[in-house]
């Protein structure tokens, strides 16, 4: 099979899923606007609500599995910890989302804006029906919850690394935030 010259992209170019630009391909990318000394913050705090609510999915499955409170407690810390973390996560987010323009004109930052924002709306409704007693909340709908949360933060974060290594948005650069 012959390989073409091409004016794209090395990436596929799927509307609606995945978009690609030949000029973020070869532009230097933006840096966040949360940083410190030139490291963007929202990638640091993404890693512990991500770590705590797929852990209380594990924990709701430990507690339907084995049927042990200590499982159903370790689930409501893990989603308030996920909460916590999630809503710290979410506001260095949207500084960038609100001040750099490359990443609300792409659809992988729609994407991942409205994925993130519906996986906390479900973390607070799962916090609230535990609230009161963490054990008869699991069965069934805390389980659906976490299990919907945890595919939900999977797939932005897929869109939240198509920002970074696709649009180049929140790396170090010198690239016009705007446009490529």
């Amino acid at each position: 099979m012959a390989t073409q010259e091409r004016n794209t992209t090395p990436y596929p170019n799927i509307p609606a899923f995945l978009e690609s630009d030949d000029r973020e391909f070869r532009d230097t990318g933006v840096p966040s606007t949360v940083a410190i000394a030139g490291h963007p913050i929202h990638p640091i705090l993404v890693q512990f609500p991500i770590s705590f609510l797929v852990g209380a999915l594990l924990t709701d499955a430990a507690f339907w599995y084995i049927g042990d409170t200590f499982w159903a407690r370790a689930s409501f810390w893990l989603i308030v910890g996920g909460l916590v973390g999630g809503i710290a996560a979410a506001l260095t987010g949207l500084l960038d989302f609100l001040r750099i323009g490359r990443v609300r004109k792409r659809t992988a930052g729609w994407a991942h804006l409205i994925l993130n924002v519906s996986a906390l709306v479900l973390t607070i409704i799962n916090l609230v029906l535990r609230w009161n007693n963490p054990v008869t909340a699991i069965l069934p709908w805390g389980l659906v919850l976490s299990v919907v949360v945890s595919g939900l933060l999977g797939v932005s974060g897929w869109y939240g690394g198509e920002l970074v290594y696709r649009h180049k948005v929140a790396v170090i650069g010198n690239g016009n935030p705007d446009q490529p």
